[in-house]
C-alpha cells in the first residue's frame, strides 16, 4: 500500500500550521510594535508576556507532572495519602492537611518533624529564609540543596497504576474463564473482542522474534503490551480515572525497561553471551569491541525507557502548548486555528498509544529472542 500521499499531507498541514502561526505571531509583534507610545511601555509589555510564558510553562509542567492529590475541576479535588519515613519515624496524612500552602514560605510541623511543602514535594526546611521569601535554598547553580525524607506517598500515578492493574486484572481473568468454559467453541464478548489483538501480539510480534521458544515469554509480553496500551489511553482521558501521565513517568518507564533486562540477562544463552565477550571479530579487535558490547547491554534497556516516556510527554506537551496560544496571543482567531489541531492531534495520540504500545513490546520480543537464540538459528 503506498501511503506517500498521506505523509505528504501531513507534511502540508504541519507546515501551513508552522506557517500560520509565524503569521499570527509576526502580526502581533507589528502590531504591539506600532500601537507602543515609549520605550518603558514596550518593557512593561515583554515583561508581562514573558511572565505569562513563564506560567504557561508551569502549567503544562505541572499537569504532566505526579502530584498528592487528584484534581477534578476548579476547587474539586481528592486528597492522596501522603507516606514519609522521616528522621523521626514514619509519618502519615491526607494531602489537604498540609497542602494549603506549597511555595515553602511556611514550616510545617508534621508529627515533631519540621518540613516545608514545596511544589508538592516535602523538604527539611533551610534554618534562614532566601531572599524570595521562602525556606528553600540553591547553590550557585541553581541546584535545591534541602534534604528531603523517603516519600512513600500514594501518589496520583499509583493510583492510576492500581486502577489499570485492577482493569487488567478483572478483563484478563474474565478472558481466561472464557477460554477455559468454552474450549473448542467460538469466542464470545469480551473474549471475541480481544483475541484479534492476542493473536495480534502473538502471530506478528512474538514468534517472529521468538522463534519456537515463544510460549514461555508470551505472558510477559502480553503483560506489557496491554500495561502500556491502557494506560496510554487512561492518559488522554481528561476526568477520572483518567488525566494520570503514568506512561510519561521516567519512574515507570525504567521498571518496565528493568523488567526487560532482567529477562534478557537472565535467558542469555551461551551462544548470547559468547557475542559480547567473544565477538566474531579478530582477537586485537576485543580491546575495543568487548566493551562497546558490554555497553550495549545497558544502552538497549535505556533507549526503551527514553522512547516511551519522551514519546508520551511530547504529546502531552503539545496537547496543552496549543491550547496555551489562545491564551498567550489572546484572539479568537487563534482558538479557531488552535482547536481543530487539539482535535487531530488527540486522535493521532490515540494512534501513538497503541503503536508505543507496539514497539516497546517488539522491542522486548527482540532483545530476549537475542539472548535466547541458538547459535544454529543466528
Amino acid at each position: 500500500m503506498d501511503l506517500s500521499r498521506i505523509f505528504n499531507n501531513k507534511k502540508f498541514f504541519s507546515l501551513a500550521f508552522c506557517a500560520v502561526l509565524f503569521s499570527l505571531l509576526s502580526f502581533s509583534a507589528f502590531s504591539e510594535e506600532n500601537s507602543a507610545a515609549d520605550t518603558s511601555t514596550i518593557s512593561a509589555t515583554e515583561e508581562h508576556v514573558e511572565k505569562a510564558d513563564e506560567d504557561i510553562s508551569k502549567m503544562i509542567l505541572h499537569h504532566i507532572a505526579d502530584s498528592h492529590e487528584w484534581h477534578f475541576f476548579g476547587h474539586v479535588y481528592i486528597p492522596l495519602p501522603v507516606i514519609l519515613w522521616t528522621d523521626n519515624g514514619l509519618t502519615t496524612f491526607l494531602s489537604n492537611k498540609y497542602g494549603h500552602n506549597d511555595h515553602g514560605t511556611e514550616v510545617l510541623d508534621v508529627d515533631g518533624s519540621k518540613l516545608v511543602n514545596y511544589h508538592g514535594k516535602y523538604y527539611y526546611p533551610s534554618e534562614v529564609k532566601s531572599a524570595d521569601g521562602t525556606f528553600i535554598s540553591y547553590d550557585a547553580k541553581g541546584e535545591l540543596l534541602n534534604n528531603k525524607p523517603l516519600d512513600l506517598s500514594i501518589t496520583k500515578n499509583v493510583v492510576s497504576l492500581i486502577i489499570s492493574v485492577t482493569i487488567l486484572l478483572i478483563v484478563f481473568i474474565g478472558v481466561a474463564n472464557s477460554y477455559k468454559k468454552r474450549v473448542g467453541k467460538a469466542p464470545k464478548g469480551m473474549q471475541s473482542l480481544l483475541e484479534p489483538i492476542i493473536l495480534f501480539v502473538r502471530d506478528d510480534i512474538a514468534k517472529p522474534q521468538l522463534g519456537h521458544k515463544y510460549q514461555g515469554f508470551m505472558p510477559y509480553l502480553l503483560t506489557i503490551f496491554f500495561f502500556v496500551w491502557i494506560n496510554n489511553l487512561l492518559g488522554l482521558v481528561p476526568f477520572f480515572p483518567g488525566g494520570a501521565n503514568v506512561t510519561g513517568n521516567i519512574a515507570v518507564t525504567m521498571m518496565l525497561a528493568l523488567c526487560t533486562f532482567v529477562l534478557t540477562t537472565v535467558n542469555g544463552n551461551k551462544n548470547y553471551w559468547g557475542h559480547v565477550f567473544t565477538p566474531h571479530v579478530p582477537w586485537w579487535l576485543y580491546p575495543l569491541m568487548i566493551p562497546v558490547e558490554i555497553v550495549g547491554l545497558f544502552v538497549k534497556p535505556v533507549a526503551l525507557m527514553i522512547r516511551l516516556f519522551a514519546n508520551i510527554t511530547a504529546g502531552h506537551i503539545l496537547i496543552l502548548s496549543l491550547i496555551s496560544l489562545i491564551f498567550i496571543l489572546k484572539s479568537v482567531f487563534v482558538a479557531g486555528i488552535a482547536i481543530p489541531f487539539v482535535l487531530f492531534i488527540s486522535v493521532i495520540e490515540l494512534v501513538v498509544g497503541f503503536i508505543q504500545a507496539f514497539i516497546f513490546t517488539i522491542l522486548s520480543a527482540l532483545f530476549i529472542g537475542m539472548a535466547v537464540e541458538e547459535h544454529a538459528e543466528h
